[in-house]
């Protein structure tokens, strides 16, 4: 708060406490305004033993044990995707695994979260403007070749078009795919809905390919390789929120639909795996509980739980903790709320 730009903190602001229930449904939106509210969890004493023990590490054991091969982070926006395709990646590094860690998030922040370098980890970034000027490059160079300088024209007026982009980008897609066969391949994929964009054009370039080499040919798209459990293991990363589980199992619902299936769940940021001794805290990590159940007993075949920790897990030492060690009690004393 005390980094707000100076334009900005000129601006009427209100501080809105926060509340120890989330804020869905009628009754809980009333009492968003209400200043009384935040102190109303004094007294209480909720019960965590249903927050089943469930730490990153043993995913990454599961993971491990294929020697090779694509993990796919995905979700929407703020759920910590970034963070846990970096842990990932990080202790499959320390194990002395040869990983590719890239992102497909267009505002990408890998290099923040890592802040540092370590032996067996190649980061990248997969760049829609980079990526899109090397195809209309190679293009230029291979097709235009041959082309006067009229047909020249023409073709690089025609790379100019928005669907450039989106063939370029399922390229560099493709590539660190097929880097997967030798190698772990860690993808923090960017938010549901350019995700689905993508594994949209790998769905049209595997229909594409089937239908020239027709029903006896052999061959592998990447499609084929998202669709193997034995390839590729999709981690839906989520809070145990009411919004980020709901859209999370949308996401599930479309990847299946595609013949893809999720391999495991992460919630992040878990108040609730905390185990805090604030009694507002307390009450907040009461309403995860149905949510994690929801996780655990409906939609996830494996899952992991994440604790929410006192300070940002970044940097190579952060990322460590979120697969050496488990939860931490939050002692955070609850304060009066902020006038408005």
């Amino acid at each position: 708060m005390a980094a707000v730009p100076p334009a900005i903190a000129t601006l009427p602001t209100d501080l809105v406490a926060l509340k120890p229930v989330n804020m869905v449904g009628l009754d809980a939106l009333s009492t968003l305004f209400d200043i009384t509210t935040a102190s109303s969890a004094d007294g209480t004493d909720p019960d965590f033993s249903a927050v089943a023990d469930a730490p990153l590490a043993d995913l990454v054991d599961e993971i491990e044990a294929d020697g090779h091969g694509l993990v796919m982070c995905m979700g929407k926006g703020g759920v910590g995707k970034t963070t846990v395709a970096a842990a990932i990646a990080v202790e499959l590094a320390r194990r002395g695994h040869y990983v590719h860690l890239t992102t497909t998030v267009p505002a990408a922040h890998l290099a923040d979260t890592l802040a540092g370098g370590l032996d067996h980890l190649e980061v990248s970034r997969i760049d829609p403007r980079e990526a899109s000027e090397t195809y209309r490059d190679r293009v230029l160079a291979s097709k235009g070749a041959g082309l006067d300088e009229a047909g020249r024209a023409t073709l690089a007026e025609d790379l100019l078009s928005p669907c450039t982009e989106e063939v370029a980008v399922f390229q560099a897609f493709s590539k660190v795919i097929h880097e997967s066969r030798r190698k772990f391949v860690v993808i923090d994929t960017a938010p549901t809905g350019h995700t689905l964009l993508l594994l949209d054009a790998t769905g049209s370039y595997h229909r594409e390919i089937a239908r020239q080499m027709g029903d006896g040919g052999r061959f592998t798209t990447p499609l084929m390789r998202l669709q193997d459990p034995a390839q590729t293991k999709i981690v839906l990363v989520t809070l145990a929120e009411t919004t980020p589980v709901l859209e999370a199992a949308g996401l599930q619902a479309d990847l299946q639909r595609a013949g893809i299936a999720p391999w495991a769940w992460v919630v992040n940021n878990s108040l609730a795996a905390a185990k805090p001794t604030a009694p507002l805290l307390r009450q907040r990590a009461v309403a995860e509980l149905e949510q994690i159940d929801t996780v655990r007993e409906e939609l996830a075949d494996r899952y992991a739980v994440i604790p929410l920790s006192t300070s940002e897990p970044v940097g190579i030492e952060g990322l460590d903790l979120l697969t050496a060690l488990h939860a931490k009690s939050l002692h955070i004393p609850v304060t009066q709320p902020a006038p408005r």
